[in-house]
Formats: structure tokens, sequence, C-alpha cells
């Protein structure tokens, strides 16, 4: 698929009362080889929980993040609270989400590969927007999924020419199941990668920090990938 323009695409809800605009911070399209039939889940920037056009006291005492990633027909909200909550992910339809979503994704007009470790460090010297994308698959379920996004960091070394990218969040799904909805398989993740067969995740998942429980991004996975980068410049 061709990578989006990311500094210019966007969700806005219709709701009336609300009609709040998205940055859209990654993509991940779910693939069922057996079928042919894809779906894709646009997660979108995090914000804080608000009280909306109050006068006053704007955002909530009890405060988390909030987070949504869009579907075709189901989405999921994850609220992180500084504890661990029952309420960290809710399952809506996307028509429930403020009256359902206007997709503003802009695909990259002059969109290049980036082919060698010389070319995304030359990319990343000249100030280039750089977009991943990720391949996975599982031969057991016959599911793979592409996600696609932003490198927000990018590690690089001259003398061994040699680079390595970490960013995220982006929504990680388990293909290591079938799941009548494919928006219960996904979870939060960082993405980190200096080779084009293999990336690494670390996924927000409950983690212990003394006597408490909280989310936090902890469950180290490693999976065979596909990796590849794009230089977006419009």
């Amino acid at each position: 698929m061709t990578p989006l323009d990311y500094g210019r695409s966007f969700l806005i809800g219709n709701e009336p009362e609300n009609e709040v605009r998205f940055w859209v911070e990654s993509r991940t399209r779910i693939i069922d080889a057996a079928s042919g039939q894809s779906e894709d889940y646009v997660q979108v920037g995090s914000c804080k929980s608000e009280h909306t056009f109050a006068k006053d006291n704007l955002l909530h005492e009890d405060n988390y993040d909030f987070l949504p990633v869009f579907g075709p027909e189901w989405s999921v909200i994850y609220r992180r609270h500084a504890n661990l909550r029952d309420t960290y992910r809710e399952i809506r339809r996307s028509e429930e989400c403020w009256d359902g979503q206007q997709y503003h994704l802009i695909v990259g007009s002059d969109v290049e590969e980036l082919t060698s470790d010389a070319a995304v460090r030359e990319a990343t010297y000249d100030s280039v927007p750089i977009v991943a994308q990720t391949q996975v698959r599982n031969e057991g379920t016959g599911l793979q999924a592409i996600m696609e996004y932003p490198v927000k960091t990018m590690n690089t070394n001259r003398a061994n020419d040699i680079y390595q990218v970490d960013t995220g969040p982006v929504a990680f799904p388990d293909l290591s199941q079938r799941h009548a909805r494919p928006v219960d398989a996904l979870s939060l993740a960082f993405v980190v990668f200096n080779a084009p067969h293999f990336a690494d995740f670390v996924l927000e998942a409950p983690t212990r920090v003394g006597d408490e429980q909280v989310y936090h991004y902890s469950k180290l996975v490693s999976l065979a990938a596909v990796n590849r980068l794009y230089a977006v410049r419009c």
C-alpha cells in the first residue's frame, strides 16, 4: 500500500456537538490470506480526559490518557489511568463514536522507497519525513498484517552505516488466533527495528510496580517481519 502523508492525515467526527478532529498516528491493515479480505484500523493521537467546552475546570480531576483506534465496523478506545482499571479498553461500533467518522487520509504523492542503510541515513539527515511499513504473518492462522507509521525517532551511525527505528504507538495485531472481530486482536505497542527481516515490539500490558499494577509498555515480542522505509516528501 502507498504510504500516507501523516502530516496531513486526519479523522473528523460527525457529531454536531463536537466535530472533533484527530491526527492520524498509524494504520494497521489486517489481511485474511484465505479470503483475500482486509480491514484497516486507524490509530489516532492521544489526548487527555476533558470536560469539552466547559467554562472552566476543563480537565477531569481523575485524569487519564484517551486514545482511539477506528475500524470500519468496530473501534477500540483506550483509557489509561494512573492505576489498573477495567475501563482501560472499550470496544464500540464505529458509528457510535462521534456519530461516525470522515476519513481524510492523504496518500503521499512523492514517495521513494529507501532500499539501503545509506539511503535511510541520508533521508534522515535531509530532514525528510520517513514512513515505515512492518509486515508480519502467522502461517498457522493464515493471517497477516501491515503496520504503517511515521518514524518519529531514528537512530543513525555514519561510521558503521547503520540505523535503528524506534517509534510508536502503533496498533499491534495478535495474529496467533482468529477473532470474530479483528479489533479484538489489537494492542498498543512501540516498534523497533534495524534490519529488514525482523521487528521487536513492546506492548502495553498490566505491569506490577511495587504493590500496584498499572498499564505500561512492558510485554516484549519479537517477530519475523518485512520492514520497508519510505521517504514521503509531500
